[in-house]
């Protein structure tokens, strides 16, 4: 059986890491890595550190408009898939990379392999494009591995095809590998909080509920002074730190 995981985007190694890693040793595997994003920080240093196998193809589709990225993607994952003949194809998570997979493993007859299934906001434009992805990908996917109940009765809703299997969070699975390996020298007896993410991810309402909630906390790492003020959030931060 030969299994083929494409990923592209940084989420996307940490959801594939756990996975690629527990796939059997007999089973033939290939990691693509399309090269949505492409820089050390965004791409190489997640496959060292989260201990990935180096892919086995690199299709280096860059970054570009959605149509031509997409394109793009379709053009080299059609030649890929076609060379290598995969049995299946895993997909994770819900970038262009993972749409383009979806629909060239389909007109292909290849089955589809869906992880981090049923991931909804009800709102088409709420994160863009992922949400209309994940909306496109869990129509032609073959199995469907829901994070949660919730990601399940997303799936049941829309009128998935396909088998669902409630798995939990592979960035836990992630989480809990490489714990053992952070410094603990990094915390103190004080409360704190790393921040990670885009203003389209949470933005300003998210942090100003979370200060709310934990008036006490000692420290937040955040970006950068400029999306504190971009989020009008300045203020909230007087007395805390922050790069």
């Amino acid at each position: 059986m030969k299994i083929m995981s494409i990923v592209g985007a940084r989420p996307q190694f940490v959801k594939a890491a756990q996975v690629i890693n527990a796939i059997n040793k007999n089973v033939e595997h290939l990691l693509v890595h399309t090269g949505q994003h492409y820089d050390n920080l965004m791409s190489d240093i997640f496959i060292k550190e989260l201990r990935i196998p180096e892919p086995d193809y690199n299709l280096g589709v860059g970054s570009g408009t959605h149509a031509l990225q997409t394109s793009k993607l379709l053009i080299s994952l059609e030649n890929t898939m076609m060379k290598e003949k995969p049995d299946i194809i895993i997909l994770y998570g819900d970038t262009n990379s993972t749409l383009a997979g979806a629909l060239v493993a389909s007109k292909l007859k290849i089955p589809i392999a869906h992880v981090e299934a049923g991931l909804r906001t009800d709102n088409i434009l709420n994160p863009f494009p992922e949400e209309a992805n994940r909306r496109l990908i869990s129509q032609i996917s073959t199995l469907h591995f829901a994070p949660t109940e919730m990601s399940k009765a997303n799936l049941v809703a829309s009128d998935a095809k396909g088998k669902i299997f409630v798995t939990g969070n592979t960035i836990i699975d992630s989480l809990f590998a490489i714990s053992k390996d952070l410094n603990k020298d990094l915390f103190n007896s004080k409360s704190g909080l790393l921040i990670t993410g885009g203003t389209g991810s949470f933005g300003s309402l998210f942090l100003k509920r979370v200060i709310e909630s934990w008036p006490n906390i000692g420290r937040i790492v955040i970006y950068s002074r400029d999306e504190l003020k971009q989020w009008e959030l300045k203020e909230h931060f007087s007395e805390k730190k922050y790069p």
